[in-house]
């Protein structure tokens, strides 16, 4: 007997680990979000620049998660030159690239912003994604401190523009050179300690997450997250010596001192002996000065030496957009919602490809945080907007009278401006391209796609020169009064017959009724 031949498997559908889908009203209210932001940017004269997907490796430098593997941390591939190229880990390292190569072309100070998607090659969980989305603006030129003060206080209007209201954001600014003055001080300056000091560094970024105890721990042996040995995963720490945790513990404690003046006046003290600090509190002074001269204090920029950002090319000040309301995490915990974004100065990024220096600072949002930060304070409206206004098919000869209503409606719904521009929000017009045999399949479609009001022409309407529009909405309120029959025939669910000429006008007070008519319409 021959075998039975095997049927073919179905090839199955699955979402890639880490690369998420979006819904259309994650799409929409992001493009909401982004277009407040754009506005705070161009106010402070940013331009925007698009740099592509794929940069050479070698250009994303020294600062890769791992530089000895070239697909550790990015994804990389090779053209058929044998070249290595990567997707872009971050915009900012594109963005020095596009600098250096544009020099000539370019005004300094140079002030752009960009949006778009970046991708990392690690383990995805919970809320972190290999593709996610930045909003970045840099300056590229600017010397001096005041563009670090000036990126700062750009933030906190951006927060503002999203509705953040005061109280419930913070600019948290640092300074690298603060912090080298530090590991400088307990012995690991230098880049055969660049390990270590990253260890340290994270320790102390963990400040807000676990305390002074915690971050002992870190510094020291390392952390058990369940308090105790043995409870929960263990964290390895930076193994450093008491006397070099108590220096650490010390300077974080002068962060608790009661003004500005004090925290950096005792940081001041507690490191006179490096050059690296001192310099770095004088721009930290600058950078408060500043802000406080131009309105924004420190309820709205505030001056934290526990600020640490991770990357390595950061040279100068480094600054966090935290929000302090409070939501629970996947634990069940009330936790304080954190940092939407972050930056700093790199005076050696873009310099790496010129023979000069070439300064530069910039910002970045991390935009799906930031969103699901709006949606916890009520912000943000990702439900999908109202469906189409949807031209229903009676007689599947005359197609062409009903693409020409729907045509006329789509015309007369969303006008153009003298500039070209539409005058208001998109009003949707729908031609139903589905079966048209059973009608009211096409009622049931309209009510999945949310469709407010639906245009029907039967023969003898098109004889009399007229057509049904239909509120759907009304329609459903209507229905789930009605239990007979009869009853129903009778007030015929929000039914009003129109001259064809009226179409437009009837359709208009249909939306206007419900509040979906947009301005321009």
């Amino acid at each position: 007997m021959s075998e039975k031949k095997k049927k073919p498997q179905k090839l199955k559908a699955r979402l890639a680990r880490g690369f998420p889908d979006r819904s259309p009203g994650d799409i929409r209210a992001t493009e909401e979000m982004m277009a407040k932001i754009k506005r705070v940017y161009e106010r402070f004269g940013f331009e925007p620049i698009e740099t592509p997907f794929v940069e050479y490796t070698d250009a994303l430098g020294k600062f890769l998660p791992d530089q000895d593997r070239p697909n550790e941390g990015v994804f990389s591939f090779q053209d058929d030159d044998e070249q290595w190229l990567s997707l872009r880990y971050d915009l900012t390292a594109p963005l020095a690239r596009h600098i250096a190569e544009n020099f000539n072309d370019i005004q300094l100070p140079y002030r752009t912003y960009r949006a778009g998607w970046v991708f990392r090659n690690e383990k995805p969980g919970p809320g972190r994604f290999r593709q996610f989305m930045q909003f970045d603006a840099d300056i590229a030129g600017a010397p001096g401190v005041t563009a670090d003060a000036e990126m700062c206080m750009m933030m906190a209007d951006t927060m503002e523009a999203l509705g953040i209201p005061r109280g419930d954001y913070v600019i948290r600014v640092n300074n690298r050179k603060v912090l080298d003055g530090v590991m400088e001080a307990i012995g690991l300056a230098g880049d055969e300690n660049a390990g270590r000091r990253l260890t340290v560094l994270r320790a102390i970024d963990k400040l807000d997450k676990f305390g002074i105890k915690g971050v002992k721990l870190l510094l020291g042996e390392g952390r058990w997250d369940g308090g105790k040995e043995g409870e929960g995963d263990f964290t390895p720490g930076a193994g450093l010596e008491d006397a070099a945790i108590t220096r650490v513990v010390g300077f974080l404690e002068d962060n608790a001192a009661t003004s500005v003046a004090e925290t950096l006046a005792s940081i001041e003290e507690r490191f006179a002996d490096s050059k690296s600090a001192v310099e770095g509190i004088a721009e930290l002074r600058s950078i408060s000065a500043m802000a406080e001269t131009s309105g924004y204090g420190p309820d709205r920029v505030k001056i934290d030496p526990s600020v640490v950002r991770g990357l390595e090319y950061y040279t100068g000040p480094v600054f966090e957009a935290e929000l302090l309301f409070d939501v629970t995490n996947e634990k069940g915990q009330t936790v304080q919602f954190g940092s939407v974004g972050g930056g700093g100065r790199y005076d050696g990024l873009v310099s790496r490809f010129m023979g000069q220096p070439v300064p530069a600072t910039g910002f970045s949002i991390g935009v799906s945080r930031l969103m699901t930060a709006l949606k916890n304070l009520g912000k943000l409206d990702t439900e999908a907007t109202s469906g189409p206004v949807l031209v229903t098919i009676m007689d599947r000869d005359r197609i062409g009278d009903y693409a020409q209503i729907a045509q006329k409606l789509r015309g007369a719904l969303n006008p153009l401006g003298p500039d070209g521009q539409p005058m208001g929000p998109t009003i949707p017009v729908e031609l139903f391209q589905g079966n048209p045999k059973d009608f009211a399949k096409q009622l049931r479609y309209a009510d999945r796609r949310g469709s407010p009001v639906a245009v029907i022409q039967g023969g003898n309407e098109k004889e009399a020169g007229q057509l049904i529009v239909k509120d759907l909405i009304e329609g459903k309120k209507i229905a789930e009064t009605i239990t007979d029959n009869a009853e129903w025939r009778e007030a015929k669910a929000g039914e009003e017959l129109v001259n064809e000429a009226d179409v437009v006008t009837a359709v208009r007070a249909v939306l206007a009724r419900h509040g979906l008519l947009g301005t321009g319409a």
